[in-house]
């Protein structure tokens, strides 16, 4: 079967590093980490695995960053190349181990990526596991498959950049039959914004403001609104068809950045004012309750520190690189409490009960009350894989949110 590969090997990534600035195509045309291969399928590793044939496999900007090598080699102990892409999906089930519950062949379903505790064979789980916080999993360099944080980033599951890959019993969901494939394949996205969302909860009337609005900022931001928050939430986007989705999932006002001072702007609407150090980017004294930074740019979490205010919180969502030319004197200065967000988990906190984000999201979906198809705006074969790519890179003039191989 045809698949999108990344092989982290030494000579590839030195190749891509060095040609990309002047050929960005290099990075995904088979001369640096990222190429087209025939593959075989990937088989089941145990009797309680299911293959999942792909209807839908989302581009995620952490696989950009993947392509681009923008992503930290912080990683890559925790995975093993070469692997197909892919974490976002929607499929059908097409084989079952057999002891895999009472999942059937036919079914249609999303596979939680996450390979913690349970898809790697522990009976006993690691202490993070068995809170239900998967991932945070301390194993996932073992066990009966090879390193990886997520399918997608694992050589032995495959990935859903692929007409098939393979899943353990507990990351498979089910998919109520009013769910729509699109709704589906957003269902992984939209658990991120739940995390981010339930771990940082605002107080209503809080001033928050979410930087970015691609896809994870616009979930955020969703998962905000369908959950509940009454805060008053300010949305930074740069294009006009970000900022009508941002108003249509529930932000108060959404500041286009292209072209804007965002720092007076930023200033007037908190009632702050901006200040210049004797050299360097500028500060705004004031600014907002909580930040949601959902870029990962070098620029953006400079922003972030600037534009918040004294005793305020700055939330990570987005997944930095290598940071540069970041300024945390804001935090000591400032006592700006800092967290991450990574990806979700098991253990979400929501109306009284713990739920495992993806069953939030599903079931939320099928009462009617989140509806995320519509964020499905370009689809493409696989064949098309370099015109995705170019065009995910331009997706400002593309009028993109979510992009999508359709199988």
């Amino acid at each position: 079967m045809k698949a999108i590969q990344f092989n982290a090997a030494v000579p590839r990534y030195v190749f891509g590093l060095a040609l990309s600035k002047i050929f960005p195509s290099v990075l995904w045309r088979g001369m640096s980490c990222t190429y087209t291969a025939d593959v075989p399928e990937p088989t089941l590793p145990n009797a309680e695995w299911v293959k999942v044939k792909t209807r839908l496999g989302g581009i995620c900007g952490t696989d950009i960053g993947t392509i681009h090598l923008h992503t930290s080699p912080y990683y890559s102990p925790f995975s093993s190349s070469p692997f197909t892409l892919g974490h976002e999906n929607v499929g059908t089930i097409t084989e079952v181990g057999s002891a895999a519950g009472t999942f059937r062949v036919g079914e249609r379903v999303v596979v939680e990526p996450h390979l913690w505790c349970a898809p790697r064979g522990f009976k006993e789980y690691c202490s993070y596991c068995a809170r239900g916080e998967t991932n945070l999993c301390e194993r996932t360099r073992e066990g009966s498959i090879a390193p990886g944080l997520i399918t997608g980033a694992c050589r032995d599951t495959g990935g859903s950049w692929s007409s098939t890959f393979v899943a353990h019993t507990s990351q498979v969901y089910r998919v109520p039959d009013g769910v729509s494939d699109e709704n589906a394949l957003m269902v992984e996205p939209f658990a991120v914004g739940v995390h981010a969302a339930l771990q940082n909860w605002p107080a209503d009337g809080e001033r928050v403001m979410i930087q970015g609005a691609g896809t994870i900022g616009l979930v955020v931001l969703a998962a905000l609104r369908v959950l509940g928050s009454q805060a008053h939430i300010t949305v930074l986007a740069r294009y006009p068809f970000q900022q009508k989705a941002a108003e249509r999932l529930g932000a108060n006002e959404v500041i286009l950045t292209k072209g804007l001072d965002t720092y007076e702007t930023v200033a007037q609407k908190t009632g702050g004012q901006v200040l210049q150090p004797i050299i360097g980017k500028r500060i705004v004294a004031g600014g907002y309750d909580r930040t949601f930074e959902c870029v990962g740019s070098d620029a953006s979490v400079d922003d972030a520190l600037r534009l918040t205010r004294s005793g305020g919180t700055v939330v990570l969502v987005g997944v930095p690189g290598v940071a540069k030319g970041i300024d945390w004197t804001a935090i000591f200065a400032q006592e700006l409490t800092v967290r991450a967000s990574n990806i979700y988990h098991h253990a979400e906190p929501y109306l009284g009960r713990t739920w495992k984000a993806f069953d939030l999201t599903l079931d939320l979906m099928a009462r009617g009350v989140l509806d995320l198809g519509w964020m499905v705006t370009h689809r493409y074969p696989l064949d098309d894989f370099d015109r995705a790519m170019r065009e995910v890179s331009a997706r400002g003039s593309t009028g993109m949110i979510k992009a999508v191989f359709e199988f």
